[in-house]
């Protein structure tokens, strides 16, 4: 698709691209972009992604826990009165 007919059918260009499919854009006889869907983010992706890596260390999972319960703890604003 060339730029100009990207421009003047943006609306369904995108809705070509929720659809699922990649559009490559060019100027002139130059590939300029390619729009694609975004990946679809998830914990079973991330799983999937993690399967097979090397565990952290003992000690990370308590410095999360940590880490929590320091943020979750009441927050002072310091130029608030108390």
């Amino acid at each position: 698709m060339t730029a100009t007919e990207a421009s003047r059918g943006f609306s369904k260009l995108l809705d070509r691209v929720e659809a699922g499919e990649t559009i490559r854009i060019t100027r002139g006889n130059e590939t300029i972009a390619d729009i694609r869907p975004t990946p679809k983010y998830t914990g079973r992706a991330l799983r999937e992604a993690l399967k097979g890596t090397v565990p952290p260390d003992p000690g990370f999972k308590d410095r999360i826990r940590e880490g929590l319960e320091a943020i979750q703890g009441e927050v002072k604003i310091p130029w608030g009165e108390d």
